[in-house]
């Protein structure tokens, strides 16, 4: 088998109560372990506010977990400093949000050039690398266009390429579907779990709905108490 392109083990996050330190903490989920292989595609559902985006943000490094380990690529994301940890965050993790977060006022192919050119890759690499990623996506003849002259399907599109063009190891993926109709959204997870395996990522979506979650290789249920596998629903 694979190694795993992501370890996490006995991962926690309390939030403090009140500002002020000495007043207690709130238990926000506990006794995380997971490891998703290269090309291996993650769901992780539950109940709103059991800390799915948290959970993302502590596997991202964006926000500390109170207790545990995170690695991607055998790094402990949290025992890196602030400014190597932004740069491993920039070369080895994508994301797609549900809010697309696109640049206004950049056409498609700037958009998704952007993790290229902060990664300082060559003008002539980063051309090829966004049309080869927009044709994968289906926006080939669309990378002059500006955003707003895109549809949401179209901008969940654009905002996929960006999280891939330049070949992350993990992808990060919240409610990526959440602002689309059931037809494009259906459509969007298609290419998601694609590029995916194309590409050789590990992947992990947190999601509500069940027909986003069924592109998923597993599908895991997180609790206060830890994960566990989400039965199928036949």
């Amino acid at each position: 088998m694979l190694a795993a392109m992501l370890h996490v083990r006995q991962l926690a996050k309390v939030h403090p109560t009140a500002p002020s330190p000495g007043h207690g903490t709130v238990p926000v989920f506990s006794q995380v372990d997971l490891d998703v292989a290269p090309g291996e595609f993650v769901a992780i559902v539950g109940e709103s506010g059991v800390g799915k985006s948290t959970l993302l943000n502590c596997l991202a490094g964006l926000d500390a977990p109170s207790a545990g380990s995170v690695q991607v690529l055998g790094t402990d994301l949290s025992a890196l400093p602030e400014g190597p940890q932004a740069h491993f965050r920039r070369r080895h993790l994508g994301f797609v949000f549900q809010a697309f977060h696109v640049l206004p006022h950049l056409s498609v192919a700037q958009n998704v050039a952007l993790p290229l050119m902060l990664l300082g890759v060559p003008r002539a690499q980063q051309l090829q690398r966004v049309a080869e990623e927009l044709a994968a996506v289906g926006l080939g003849d669309l990378g002059e266009r500006l955003p707003q002259q895109l549809s949401g399907g179209q901008l969940q599109r654009v905002a996929l390429a960006r999280a891939l063009v330049h070949r992350p190891a993990l992808i990060l993926a919240d409610e990526p579907t959440g602002n689309l109709d059931p037809d494009t959204a259906e459509r969007v997870m298609q290419l998601l779990a694609a590029q995916t395996r194309q590409h050789g990522a590990a992947c992990v979506m947190v999601t509500h709905s069940r027909a986003a979650a069924a592109h998923a290789d597993r599908v895991l249920r997180l609790t206060a108490s830890g994960m566990r596998p989400e039965p199928a629903h036949g």
